[in-house]
């Protein structure tokens, strides 16, 4: 059993064998080890600040493991154009708003959420607003794919609405659809589509935008920060790091890469005073 005795005794030694335990013996991803620590922190503050049966938080002095950022899968322009096809070779009921919600994904970078949270009146024109996390509103502007999409949906729409009139997006029920069904859906023509539904997801629709726009559209940082809805830039710049070939392209475009070393034939004095030295 657990004493406040043996809680006492735990010094930073103890902790630091505990985080190698997880590592080597439950392998342990450093994400996780990481929440293991934060636990042991907010439990650890708890008892020295609340109850008072601590005099010092040991825990504090205990480094987070050190964790690597993955880049996000994304899709490129060949396999979002294969997605999109068997979308739009389905030949189902749905079929014109499966591929609105597969368009809408791909040019905006919407998230989950967002996509199933849209209003019809929120569509003005040539952009939408949409509710972010922490019931943030911001604007989306729709590109001609996006707009071409909506029209044909919209045109098929009202004949299937029972209910919640307002959704964009319903269900076979007439409801507004869920991120579950949306999941499938985008499941079901990721494997029509030839691809890996245990590669890409519904998030990864989100991520293969921002890389799109980064990659081709010509997008800094900060307008992408905006057009995704992040807080932070921080979490933006994981797209920076992707696009090497930009890099490379931007290291091309110098204007002194063509300039090369060209000198004329030795002279023969030259060569031999060179050789004598």
């Amino acid at each position: 059993d657990v004493s406040f005795e043996l809680i006492r005794s735990v010094d930073l030694t103890d902790l630091y064998e505990y985080m190698t335990w997880l590592s080597r013996e439950r392998k342990l991803q450093p994400a996780t080890r990481a929440r293991k620590v934060s636990s042991l922190r907010s439990f650890f503050h708890f008892l020295q600040t609340k109850d008072q049966l601590l005099t010092e938080n040991v825990v504090n002095a205990l480094e987070l493991p050190r964790q690597v950022k993955r880049l996000p899968r994304y899709l490129n322009v060949e396999e979002s154009r294969q997605l999109l096809n068997a979308a739009a070779s389905a030949t189902y009921e749905y079929a014109e708003r499966d591929y609105c919600i597969l368009t809408l994904f791909l040019n905006c970078g919407l998230r989950l959420a967002e996509l199933c949270s849209i209003n019809i009146r929120s569509i003005r024109d040539e952009k939408m607003t949409v509710i972010g996390k922490g019931r943030k509103e911001r604007t989306v502007y729709l590109n001609g794919a996006c707009l071409n999409a909506l029209d044909a949906y919209l045109a098929v729409r009202p004949r299937t609405a029972k209910t919640d009139p307002e959704a964009l997006f319903i269900s076979r029920l007439g409801r507004r659809i869920s991120p579950k069904t949306v999941q499938y859906l985008i499941k079901h023509y990721i494997t029509q589509a030839g691809l890996d539904p245990k590669r890409y997801s519904t998030h990864k629709l989100r991520h293969t935008a921002a890389t799109l726009m980064y990659q081709h559209g010509q997008v800094d940082i900060r307008a992408l920060q905006q057009i995704l809805g992040h807080v932070s830039i921080a979490t933006t710049e994981i797209y920076t790091h992707i696009d090497d070939r930009r890099l490379h392209q931007a290291v091309e475009s110098n204007p002194l890469a063509a300039e090369r070393l060209s000198r004329p034939p030795a002279d023969t004095d030259e060569a031999n005073i060179e050789e004598q030295n």
